[in-house]
């Protein structure tokens, strides 16, 4: 028996995510004012206060995000949770950076500032674009990426039938269509550009040299690592390792086989949305997947 904290990823925010627990519990709005020094803005005004458009832009967004997370994670501990490893699909990993103590809440948020910040700068100069490509196999989507005129190649490898492409918007668009012909149903994603694509080089440099001074902790729990898709037991350049990680795909696949290998048996998503829950249930057997993101999921974590 043991039990997994994961953390959700980019396009999971919504307005107001997570509100609800810090008027149940106030001293969880810390958790915000230092996110909100680190950052250089009111991150709590801008979940309370934004519209959904606003919210999405990946400079508030990856904050918001990784906010609201560990806002669910410490309401759930306050109850007496507790957890064996973490993960994060993406952006959730800075969250289970956190979790684990590999990073300081403060450095935590410093670092997502750097990488919220070279990712929209590097979306802004590049049209990319993301399909999520349901009900057809990875190995599948790879070939039609292949054989797809342009830049578009595999960013996410959600479940057995999910995986996500990215790259060009036109050959994201050629790659989408030759998928649906193949009776697949194509999703676009509301994101700014191609993450974990060859377009995001630049904000993996500019990211690199913004956090190469940053101390990095060996974690107190297993980490699982995105890049790798297993468990990471080296720690000794998280600062190359998490550039690499703006421009390689998630093995999220990978990761539950290799999580569920181990003995983990259950799994607990804290963030906005249950994308994680779903995606464990689609892919794992015999397992139980639950999510926090308000009060009343919260209660749900314990039942």
């Amino acid at each position: 028996m043991a039990t997994i904290a994961l953390f959700s990823g980019q396009g999971s925010q919504y307005e107001k995510m997570g509100l609800d627990l810090v008027r149940q519990d106030a001293s969880l709005k810390e958790i915000y004012k230092t996110a909100s020094d680190a950052l250089g803005f009111d991150l709590y005004a801008i979940i309370a206060d934004s519209d959904a458009q606003t919210l999405a832009r990946t400079v508030y967004a990856q904050p918001a995000i990784m906010a609201t997370s560990l806002v669910c994670l410490e309401a759930a501990k306050k109850k007496g949770f507790t957890y064996d490893a973490v993960a994060g699909h993406s952006l959730g990993e800075y969250a289970a950076m956190v979790a684990s103590g590999m990073l300081s809440l403060e450095d935590g948020f410093r670092v997502i500032k750097a990488r919220s910040e070279a990712m929209d700068a590097a979306a802004s100069a590049a049209d990319g674009a993301m399909c999520a490509i349901l009900k057809l196999a990875p190995a599948e989507v790879e070939r039609i990426c292949t054989e797809t005129e342009g830049y578009v190649v595999p960013a996410n490898y959600n479940s057995s039938v999910q995986t996500v492409i990215a790259g060009d918007r036109d050959a994201v668009e050629k790659a989408a269509a030759a998928c649906t012909a193949l009776k697949a149903r194509a999703v676009p994603l509301a994101v700014a550009s191609a993450f974990h694509t060859k377009l995001m080089q630049p904000a993996a440099d500019a990211f690199y040299e913004a956090v190469k001074g940053v101390t990095f902790r060996e974690p107190n729990v297993t980490f699982y690592s995105n890049v790798l898709g297993t468990a990471r037991t080296d720690f000794s350049d998280m600062a190359s390792a998490l550039a690499a990680h703006i421009v390689s795909p998630v093995r999220f696949t990978d990761e539950l086989a290799a999580m569920q290998a181990t003995g983990i048996d259950t799994f607990v998503e804290f963030g906005p949305k249950n994308v994680l829950t779903g995606l464990v249930k689609k892919t794992l057997k015999g397992v139980t997947a639950k999510n926090c993101e308000n009060c009343e999921t919260l209660e749900g974590v314990f039942a």
